[in-house]
């Protein structure tokens, strides 16, 4: 059995890489010596993420992720990160003389989990932060409240940003995805009641209407409390020059997830802040970025008060 025969029996694994709106935009493409990761057009999300920042964080979190997954299975694999857009190829996998070093495993994978939930009051402790190896900047979560109301205000008063929300959206388990891929109600924490209001302020027919009679800004409330409480919000900052420059900061975050789950944290992405171009721009300000530095990601960490639901893949073919 060649080296990439072997790696696909590992592709289910390798798929709990996190993505934005849980879209799974890799293509991995295997041949007898080397596995192209590619992307799908398809499962990008050009409204939202119009840089795709996100789609090449994501990607760089799958090359992280099947890295991992295979050092955990004694397999020697190494990563050659070169986007060519004419093919959507984001890398390559190639056999390597040793096994990839890292301190975590397949079941470090298995575990990390995203909590949309309320989290226990707690900041996380300046050793801790240290020791995640990556430039983050942590802020606190009542600071950042304001700024994600307006953000989702943003968010859900865009029509092109909701109808790509809404296409991702699994709120209820009859929805014939609901075990593929995208956010399901349990994922995004909602209850019944919440899932179903959802559903019907932002439906395709009712949306002009309720969004000419202030529903986003309804919405954006519902949320604002989300970070009213002590706890920590974390920034990573980085260079986006290049898509290469932005994976490489997408398998930079994973290993930061998969670090604070072993801590026993959880990670919940404020993506909206950095879509939204007004808190975006007043973000980058607070950190007092140099002219060649970036927020990447958004994130509040912390000990969520219920158990995360393990979001939804699509399994490998």
């Amino acid at each position: 059995m060649s080296w990439a025969s072997r790696f696909r029996e590992l592709e289910d694994d390798c798929r709990r890489a996190p993505s934005a709106h849980n879209t799974q935009p890799w293509l991995p493409q295997y041949t007898s010596d080397s596995i192209d990761i590619h992307w799908d057009p398809a499962r990008a999300l050009p409204d939202s993420d119009p840089t795709r920042r996100d789609l090449f964080l994501s990607l760089g979190a799958f090359v992280e992720t099947s890295l991992i997954v295979a050092a955990s299975a004694g397999l020697p694999v190494r990563a050659e990160i070169a986007v060519d857009h004419a093919t959507l190829r984001a890398a390559r996998l190639l056999p390597a003389p040793e096994v990839y070093d890292t301190p975590f495993t397949v079941e470090s994978v298995r575990q990390r989990r995203c909590a949309r939930g309320g989290y226990a009051p707690g900041t996380l402790d300046p050793q801790t932060l240290a020791g995640l190896g990556a430039d983050l900047r942590q802020v606190p979560t009542r600071e950042l409240a304001g700024p994600l109301a307006e953000a989702d205000r943003w968010m859900f008063g865009t029509p092109a940003v909701v109808d790509e929300l809404r296409a991702w959206m699994r709120l209820s388990p009859k929805h014939p995805r609901y075990h593929l891929d995208g956010l399901t109600d349990r994922a995004m924490a909602l209850s019944r009641v919440e899932a179903t209001g959802l559903a019907a302020m932002i439906g395709p027919r009712a949306y002009r209407l309720t969004r000419r009679l202030g529903g986003p800004a309804l919405l954006a409330a519902a949320s604002k409390g989300l970070l009213r409480y002590d706890g920590s919000v974390l920034i990573l900052v980085g260079s986006a020059v290049t898509p290469e420059a932005v994976i490489a900061h997408g398998r930079e975050l994973v290993r930061v997830w998969l670090a604070l789950s072993e801590r026993g944290l959880h990670v919940h992405p404020l993506s909206q802040l950095l879509d939204c171009a007004a808190t975006s721009a007043r973000l980058a300000a607070r950190l007092d970025l140099a002219p060649d530095e970036s927020p990447l990601a958004v994130f509040r960490t912390g000990r969520p008060l219920d158990t995360p639901v393990r979001s939804a893949r699509i399994p490998a073919a």
